[in-house]
């Protein structure tokens, strides 16, 4: 049986997920003690990871791992450092799902990546949360190319510090 491949990620309100040189400081807009949004949730329903190059370098940066203890595969063409035994990935995004054939949910991050899996038709879930602020540039969720999809809300949810999220599943 294939995976679930779910999507959980932040944007802008005018659809960034990060700024022009990358930079996710904005995220600190909504940032609360003991609040994290759903992601401490979803990210203990995953057992695998696939993430791009750009958000595996970011995450590479952080003071701590943010993924311990999870399976991390990187969609690269470029090698990759040992570090704390993540996978690299290359190749047509089709061929995911045999590899991560083991696994029952996968955390797909990276906003090219989410966009060649919606067009291939892997997606399976998406939770968008919108941070409510403007950013007027940088890297956008959905760039173009992922084809037509039919979403059913599923849930969502507001919270007083203004970010807003809405959990879909992809219709097929």
């Amino acid at each position: 049986m294939a995976p679930t491949l779910a999507v959980f990620i932040a944007t802008s309100l005018d659809g960034y997920i990060a700024g022009p040189a990358g930079e996710l400081d904005w995220l600190a807009t909504v940032e609360q003690p003991g609040e994290s949004y759903g992601y401490d949730e979803f990210f203990a329903s995953v057992d695998a990871l696939v993430v791009g190059r750009a958000t595996y370098d970011t995450a590479a940066r952080f003071p701590t791992w943010p993924w311990a203890g999870k399976r991390v595969i990187v969609a690269t063409h470029r090698p990759l450092p040992p570090d704390h035994g993540v996978e690299a990935f290359a190749g047509d995004v089709a061929g995911l799902p045999a590899r991560l054939a083991a696994s029952r949910r996968v955390y797909v991050d990276g906003g090219q990546l989410i966009g060649q899996c919606l067009a291939a038709g892997l997606i399976d879930e998406l939770t968008i949360s919108v941070v409510p602020i403007v950013l007027g540039g940088g890297r956008r969720l959905f760039a173009g190319g992922e084809g037509r999809h039919r979403l059913a809300l599923i849930a969502h949810r507001a919270w007083p510090s203004g970010l807003a999220q809405a959990r879909y599943r992809v219709e097929r």
